[in-house]
């Protein structure tokens, strides 16, 4: 069935159908075993291997370059078919689509060709950038340096999502004069070691822990200085944040909707003779629905704004670009309070739909709470509604990037 027929509204092109149909039999498959993944706490090795032979890490490849050439928009809904399947996947890549994102808005030249290959035949990207501990904001602790007569990088990494699962590690460092780069190593040198030691209470299949780098060779071909990643960074990397609730919200609603239809008991206070013609029960799976249909909009009109920042990098145009850049921020930071309120309200009225036995263990309906919970904590929402306001009331632009870490002291503090 398509999205239309499905309800979820019309896709984001016209040839969206096609596109996402070489996917949709792998999510289908995906889905069946998604709870019995949490519960057991099996990692979705295999899952990403078939995702990788389908080639979903190459959707923003341009058809030219070996890939399938998906807009923004297009990629967002991708990810949202794939959350509703099991959100653990989707982050578990999003590293890789961010990368990706990276090595298409390069001019073409031999980087770009290089990494359009490798992505093109399925090798995909985890990332390892957050420091924890005593970790600056300013800078990197992981630091490459001359060893004999090549580069090698070294240090420890945390929240390194999707990194077990990968062919190639996008890192963040310091150079050699000090300045912030970005590099690439192979997941399988000797000296890379990614232990899944993530110990949060939700998305505990996405290996988001410990990576350590011992003397790992660096191509210095695949240097790059920070500040010349692509502008909009953070607004995608919040997209896919984004496309992954609403796709939460989606299984959340079917699987909401599958319980009640087969619920034979009821309540004797309830007004109806079974939950599925009970009018405030499906009230509740109407409302869970709704949240999740709205999410699912907001992610493709946030998308479209990137869309534009993108092709506006290619127009030789900087102040249009900046402005571009700008905008897709500001609507990706209204866009994050309202989407992550939606389906943290759906993951938790599901169990005003059914019963106390819903909250049974075997079920693992608190896996999407949980989930959402998790997602919702990253890059905190509770900063976007400012930034969104002080741009209303007074025209400050948005930031771009944003760390964590300790700041310097200031100025004469003697402070520590």
């Amino acid at each position: 069935m398509t999205q239309i027929d499905l309800a979820w509204g019309a896709g984001p092109s016209a040839r969206y159908e096609e596109l996402a149909a070489r996917f949709r039999p792998i999510f289908a498959e995906i889905g069946k075993e998604a709870v019995e993944r949490e519960l057991m706490r099996k990692l979705p090795r295999a899952e990403i291997v078939k995702l990788k032979n389908a080639g979903l890490g190459a959707l923003r490849v341009p058809e030219a370059e070996g890939g399938f050439g998906a807009t923004l928009p297009e990629l967002a809904n991708i990810l949202i078919e794939l959350s509703e399947a099991d959100s653990n996947i989707t982050q578990a890549l999003r590293g890789h689509f961010g990368f990706t994102e990276d090595v298409v808005n390069r001019s073409q030249n031999a980087s770009r060709k290089r990494w359009t290959e490798r992505i093109a035949s399925g090798d995909i990207a985890g990332n390892a950038w957050t420091e924890i501990g005593g970790a600056k904001q300013d800078a990197f602790s992981t630091r490459i340096s001359q060893k004999n007569i090549g580069l090698v990088v070294n240090g420890t990494k945390y929240y390194t999502t999707g990194s077990l699962y990968a062919d190639w590690i996008d890192v963040g460092a310091t150079g050699l004069e000090g300045e912030g780069i970005v590099l690439q190593v192979r997941r399988d040198h000797p000296g890379v070691n990614v232990v899944d030691d993530w110990d949060g209470f939700g998305q505990i299949l996405t290996a988001s822990g410990t990576t350590t780098f011992t003397d790992v060779d660096v191509d210095p071909d695949d240097v790059v200085i920070d500040e010349e990643k692509f502008r909009y960074g953070a607004a995608f990397y919040q997209l896919v944040h984004l496309a992954t609730l609403a796709g939460i919200g989606r299984s959340i609603a079917n699987e909401t909707a599958a319980a009640v239809g087969a619920r034979t008991r009821s309540y004797s206070n309830g007004a109806g003779p079974r939950s599925s013609q009970d009018p405030q029960v499906l009230q509740v799976v109407g409302r869970i629905r709704s949240n999740a249909y709205a999410a699912g909009a907001i992610v493709l009109q946030v998308a479209q704004s990137i869309q534009r920042a993108f092709e506006a990098h290619f127009v030789d145009d900087p102040d249009a670009e900046e402005k571009a850049n700008a905008i897709a921020e500001l609507e990706t930071s209204q866009a994050v309070t309202v989407v992550t309120n939606l389906i943290l309200e759906a993951s938790t009225i599901i169990f005003d739909a059914l019963g106390a036995s819903s909250t049974k263990k075997p079920l693992g309906l608190d896996r999407h709470w949980r989930n959402a919970r998790t997602l919702s904590s990253h890059n905190p929402r509770i900063y976007k509604d400012r930034i969104i306001g002080d741009f209303a009331v007074n025209g400050t632009p948005p930031p771009y990037q944003w760390r964590i870490g300790e700041t310097p002291a200031p100025s004469g503090s003697d402070k520590p």
